[in-house]
């Protein structure tokens, strides 16, 4: 079953809430930006994340360093999936912000 606008909206919201709280407690130093839906995580080395909707195929796409990824709405495990690898979003936002950052984050909740 495909998701609705309403849900999948209300969806990417709470991820990117979650996403601001986490880099928000952390002590790096770096700007996080939420605008038109869009949040970008500027590290101090001037690299970035940028998370964004895709509502036309209900995606959450994700650009970084190493790459664009494309992310589904998995209703049953209440995760985000990558749509070629199956890897969740957090398990690849541990990897890609060690990458980035030099830090470790936990991002359990995604």
């Amino acid at each position: 079953m495909s998701l609705t606008e309403a849900r999948f909206h209300d969806l990417v919201d709470e991820t990117q809430k979650q996403l601001e709280d986490i880099f928000g407690e952390s002590d790096l130093d770096l700007d996080l930006e939420l605008s038109a839906g869009v949040l970008t995580v500027r590290f101090e080395n001037k690299s970035q994340l940028i998370f964004s909707r895709q509502e036309s195929l209900r995606q959450l796409w994700l650009a970084a360093k190493s790459g664009g990824f494309h992310f589904d709405y998995n209703e049953k495990n209440s995760r985000w999936a990558c749509d070629t690898s199956d890897e969740l979003l957090g398990e690849m936002l541990v990897r890609l912000v060690e990458e980035q950052s030099g830090a470790k984050f936990e991002f359990e909740e995604l």
